[in-house]
């Protein structure tokens, strides 16, 4: 997670048993989001699944447990930040709004034995997680005031530049790009190591292949692929062509993909399954922004806890 933490004093030797049930609160935190949506998948229903497909697209920079806890509290939340961010960007959050509890680190630091930061002053002292606190933030839809500029990498039915930026990611992780007619009516194959491509698609859909496909080169060219079944990694990767896809603004025609092969009674697959699609895409979303949107892209503020 991408947060400005509030830094302690305490150290690992110190910590309380407080302290040690705050760090375990991530876990059961994520367990108890997880235990939710298998609840709606064994009635039938995948609508929260991909709302959190969605969200990872648009909070990227949160961690796992974070995109569980937004979906949880407001599936209709695009775009989040803290208390002090909003009145930054000039806005107020409403009166009796309630803020969406997630978790933020608390780090603590390891003071180093005289003798040992004697040898390197510049290692003196080191940051250590010592737990967790619960921090609030807030939906726009929440706030009012100054209008907000949109974000110059959205793009409505169309990759633009992104397109290039994909291959060039591609390309940088050692994989192979090629295209040729003879893998139809495959849209795209992926041989461990290269990718082959159908030619002639609209740009939408190569785009989306190419994530498919990428997708599969990161994650299921290990011993992963040894562990999953292939119903879950074409989901996976499916999945996270859906997540880049509505993070770029494509008007993607998979919102309604069934997601709830992702799970088959095994709510450890399913966990592990969410953290990687989570991962993966945050990795490609990354990647595809240019140098002008990474300096003014949105990361997880320091956060202020709502009154």
């Amino acid at each position: 997670m991408n947060t400005i933490a509030t830094t302690a004093t305490a150290t690992p030797s110190t910590q309380n048993p407080k302290q040690a049930q705050q760090k375990q609160t991530a876990k059961e935190a994520i367990a108890a989001n997880v235990q939710a949506l298998i609840e709606q998948l064994e009635q039938g229903h995948s609508e929260a699944l991909t709302a959190y497909l969605t969200a990872m697209g648009r909070f990227r920079t949160y961690s796992f447990g974070n995109i569980l806890e937004i979906v949880r509290q407001k599936p209709d939340a695009q775009r989040v930040a803290g208390l002090y961010a909003w009145n930054q960007l000039g806005r107020r959050v409403k009166k009796g709004e309630r803020g969406i509890r997630i978790l933020a680190p608390v780090i603590g630091v390891r003071r180093k034995k005289d003798g040992e930061a004697e040898k390197d002053i510049r290692t003196q002292n080191e940051a250590v997680l010592v737990g967790f606190r619960s921090a609030y933030i807030f939906d726009v839809s929440q706030t009012e005031g100054k209008e907000l500029p949109e974000l110059s990498e959205r793009v409505t039915g169309s990759v633009g530049e992104y397109r290039e930026r994909l291959v060039d990611f591609i390309l940088a992780q050692g994989i192979e790009l090629e295209f040729k007619e003879s893998i139809a009516p495959a849209l795209g194959v992926s041989y461990g190591g290269k990718i082959v491509m159908l030619p002639g698609q609209s740009p939408a859909e190569e785009f989306s292949t190419l994530v498919h496909e990428a997708s599969h080169e990161l994650l299921h060219r290990s011993e992963r692929r040894i562990a999953t079944t292939k119903t879950v990694r074409e989901t996976e990767a499916e999945a996270i062509a859906f997540v880049v896809g509505k993070a770029i603004g494509l008007n993607t025609g998979r919102a309604a993909a069934d997601y709830i092969h992702l799970y088959f009674g095994n709510a450890a697959l399913l966990t592990e399954s969410l953290e990687v699609i989570q991962k993966t895409s945050a990795l490609i979303l990354a990647a595809l922004e240019s140098p002008a949107a990474e300096a003014s892209a949105e990361t997880e503020p320091e956060l202020a806890q709502a009154s």
